[in-house]
C-alpha cells in the first residue's frame, strides 16, 4: 500500500492550479442518466472516486470516455439507454455519492435497485432523507437485504419537500430526480453550497427549469426531457483552502489560480484572523506568511456559508504551531476528530471533549509515522508534516487519492519535499 514521506522545513513559494470539484463532478457525471444524449464536462478532475463512479454509470449504461480538452481533462458521457437499473454492493460501497444514480434511474427509467451504502468513518450519513425525497415525489420503495429497490412506472410527480436540515446529499439527489418529474417541485431548507448550484446550471443547460439554487429555497419546473451540453466543473474549494493552509504552515508565498476565493470566505477570515496575509485576485487568491508564529482562534463548522468541515481537520494542523489555545467545535460530522491522535504523535497538543477540541500550540513538530483515517484527514497530516521537523511517512494514502489530483506534484513544484512510496518503502519513479 503506497505512502507519502514528507521531510519538512522548505518555505513554498510557486503558483498551485486547482482542480475541478471532486463534490461536484460526481453529481454532474450522475446527471448523464437523464439524458440519452453526450454531457461533456470539461476541468475534470482525475480521481480515484470519479473512477469508481465511471465504473458504475459503465454497468448502467453509460460510455464514459475520458480525454484532454484545450482548457484541461475532460469527461464525454453518453448514456443512450439505460441497459440495467441495478447498482450492485460492490460498486456502491466504494462511494457513498455514487447512491445518487438512484434517482436518475429512477426519473429516466421508472425502477431501480440500488445498493445501501456502507458504513462512514467519520460518522453516520444515513440516507433516510434521499428515500423521503423519493418518495414524496411518488416513488415507491422498499428495502430488503441492504438494497433500495424503487419503482415510479407512471414517472414522478412534483412535490413540495421540507427537509429537517440542511442536506447536501438528500438536496442534490432531489434535484436529480425532480428535474424530470411531472409538475412542480419545491425544495425548502435546503442546502447552499456552490456545488449545488453548479450541479443547477449543469442542468439548466440540459433543458430543466431549476431557480433558486444555492439558496434555502429551489423551484424546479419538471421537463419531458433533457439534451446534452458542455459544461465546466466549478473549482473545488476544499482543494483550494487545502493548500492556502499548506502555503500559511510552510510559509513563503503561494499562488492559487483556476479557482474562487468568495467559495472559502469563511476560511479566509479566520486566516487573517490568525496572522496569514492573504490577497484575492480575479482568478484565485494569494497565500504569503513571513515565518512570525500564528494567533490561536475558534472555529466552529457550519454548513455553507460557514466555515466547512471538510477544511476542520487541516486548520487544526495549522493552528497546532499558533502562540495559544485553538478551540475547534464540530457541528456537522461526529467522529471527524480521528487526525488527533495521528497529529498528537507528531508532538501537537491537543485535547478533545464530545464535539470540541481545545489545540494548545507547540514551538514545533516532529516527523513520524502516521496513519490516514479519511480523505481530509490524510491530508491533514501531510500539511502539518511540510513543518514538522524531519521525516514524516504518512500511511494509507489511497485516502487522499479519492479527492486530490497530484498532490504530490503540485507541493513539489513550489518547493516541498513530498514523494509518494510504493507498497514495498521503494520511492515511486515516474
Amino acid at each position: 500500500m503506497d505512502r507519502i514521506a514528507i521531510t519538512g522545513g522548505a518555505r513554498l513559494q510557486g503558483e498551485i492550479p486547482i482542480s475541478g470539484a471532486k463534490n461536484s463532478a460526481i453529481k454532474l457525471m450522475a446527471a448523464s442518466l437523464l439524458t440519452d444524449e453526450p454531457l461533456r464536462l470539461t476541468n475534470m478532475p482525475r480521481l480515484a472516486d470519479t473512477r469508481f463512479l465511471g465504473k458504475l454509470l459503465a454497468r448502467l449504461g453509460a460510455e464514459v470516455v475520458e480525454s484532454e480538452g484545450p482548457d484541461g481533462p475532460e469527461t464525454l458521457l453518453t448514456t443512450r439507454e439505460i441497459v440495467s437499473g441495478f447498482a450492485p454492493y460492490e460498486l456502491v460501497r466504494q462511494m457513498r455519492a455514487s447512491f445518487n444514480v438512484l434517482g436518475p434511474l429512477l426519473a429516466r427509467n421508472g425502477q431501480a435497485k440500488v445498493s445501501l451504502p456502507g458504513g462512514c468513518s467519520i460518522g453516520a450519513r444515513p440516507v433516510d432523507l434521499h428515500l423521503k425525497a423519493l418518495e414524496a415525489l411518488g416513488a415507491k420503495i422498499d428495502l430488503h437485504e441492504g438494497y433500495v429497490y424503487a419503482q415510479a412506472p407512471r414517472g414522478l410527480q412534483g412535490a413540495v419537500i421540507d427537509f429537517p436540515f440542511n442536506s447536501v446529499g438528500a438536496t442534490e439527489h432531489a434535484m436529480l430526480a425532480a428535474v424530470l418529474a411531472h409538475g412542480d417541485t419545491v425544495l425548502e431548507n435546503a442546502a447552499a453550497e456552490p456545488e449545488l448550484a453548479d450541479l443547477a446550471d449543469c442542468l439548466n443547460a440540459m433543458g430543466a427549469k431549476v431557480s433558486g439554487a444555492g439558496t434555502r429555497t429551489i423551484h424546479i419546473q419538471g421537463v419531458s426531457r433533457l439534451s446534452g451540453t458542455t459544461h465546466a466543473v466549478v473549482p473545488d474549494r476544499i482543494e483550494t483552502g487545502t493548500y492556502a493552509m499548506a502555503a500559511a504552515i510552510a510559509g513563503g508565498e503561494v499562488r492559487l489560480t483556476r479557482t474562487r476565493s468568495d467559495f472559502i470566505q469563511a476560511l479566509l477570515d479566520k486566516m487573517v484572523e490568525a496572522g496569514v496575509d492573504v490577497t484575492p485576485h480575479s482568478d484565485g487568491l494569494t497565500i504569503k506568511r513571513n515565518g512570525a508564529r500564528l494567533n490561536a482562534v475558534e472555529i466552529t463548522t457550519e454548513q455553507y456559508p460557514g466555515f466547512a468541515t471538510d477544511l476542520q481537520a487541516q486548520f487544526m494542523a495549522l493552528m497546532t504551531l499558533a502562540d495559544g489555545e485553538s478551540v475547534f467545535r464540530e457541528t456537522i460530522f461526529e467522529n471527524r476528530f480521528m487526525h488527533v491522535p495521528e497529529l498528537a504523535r507528531l508532538g501537537a497538543d491537543i485535547s478533545v471533549h464530545g464535539g470540541e477540541a481545545r489545540v494548545r500550540g507547540v514551538a514545533s513538530l516532529e516527523g513520524a509515522q502516521v496513519m490516514a483515517t479519511d480523505l481530509r484527514a490524510s491530508v491533514s497530516l501531510v500539511i502539518a508534516g511540510l513543518a514538522a521537523q524531519g521525516e514524516t511517512v504518512v500511511n494509507r494514502v489511497y485516502h487522499l487519492d479519492r479527492g486530490f489530483e497530484r498532490l504530490e506534484e503540485k507541493l513539489c513544484a513550489c518547493g516541498a519535499q513530498v514523494r509518494r512510496l510504493k507498497g514495498d518503502g521503494e520511492e515511486e519513479v515516474e
